[in-house]
């Protein structure tokens, strides 16, 4: 019998976005001491998919490829290593031009804080480089 799924859980375009986390990490590193300090990404993906396993299996899979070792500029042996997802939300609408594909809810919130997480543009990811 098909998994029954909510509406809102469904995306009716096919199209999912994934975030997931991901560590590098020096090859045979210790992992056992989780308060060790590291750099971690999150990064955020689409996914075509029609229902929400999918979508996550998908998400898993694809956030998985290039975990090979490599050797970095320093002849280290670096690994990125997957943590897992930390999002999984449908796109309710086609993929075009100014369509919402991530929504995050900000409950409870003061309204200077809510000011606050607003950003100038110079602070702005796409232009930390310049």
């Amino acid at each position: 019998m098909p998994k029954k799924y909510r509406n809102k859980d469904v995306s009716s375009v096919g199209w999912y976005v994934a975030s997931y986390i991901e560590r590098s990490k020096y090859v045979g590193e210790d992992d056992a001491n989780e308060n060790k300090r590291c750099v971690a990404w999150e990064n955020t993906i689409l996914i075509k998919a029609s229902n929400p396993d999918e979508a996550y299996e998908k998400a898993i899979e694809e956030a998985n490829i290039g975990r090979e070792p490599y050797e970095n500029s320093d002849g280290e042996m670096i690994q990125f290593v997957f943590e897992g997802l930390t999002s999984l939300l449908p796109i309710y609408e086609e993929l075009e031009h100014g369509s919402e594909i991530m929504w995050t809810e900000h409950e409870n919130k003061a309204i200077k804080t809510i000011k606050s997480m607003v950003k100038s543009k110079s602070e702005l990811e796409v232009f930390s480089n310049e």
